[in-house]
């Protein structure tokens, strides 16, 4: 992914509202399936972590990235962005 890419997608998650938190339990494979699922669905998600998580979310970025196959966006502050171009034909797929 070129940094041109990575610019646009950042742009575009501004916009969105994050829809997963990761808090004081951290990330299990119930979350990480939940995510493939709503990556599967919206390419472009956003998750916040909150104060309570024991990591930040620069430390929860790359696991996540790994778990879900993933690209990683962008982790500033308790944001998370990750993009994962989806295999179904019924979702509008992001162009660059």
């Amino acid at each position: 992914m070129t940094s041109k890419q990575r610019a646009t997608l950042r742009s575009m998650a501004q916009s969105i509202r994050p829809i997963f938190h990761i808090g004081k339990g951290g990330i299990n494979d119930n979350m990480i399936n939940d995510i493939v699922t709503a990556l599967d669905a919206h390419e472009l998600i956003k998750i916040d972590v909150l104060r309570s998580c024991e990591n930040t979310a620069k430390e929860i970025i790359d696991g996540l990235a790994a778990a879900t196959g993933a690209e990683p966006i962008q982790a500033i502050g308790g944001k998370i962005v990750l993009y994962k171009r989806s295999t179904r034909d019924n979702v509008k797929h992001i162009e660059f």
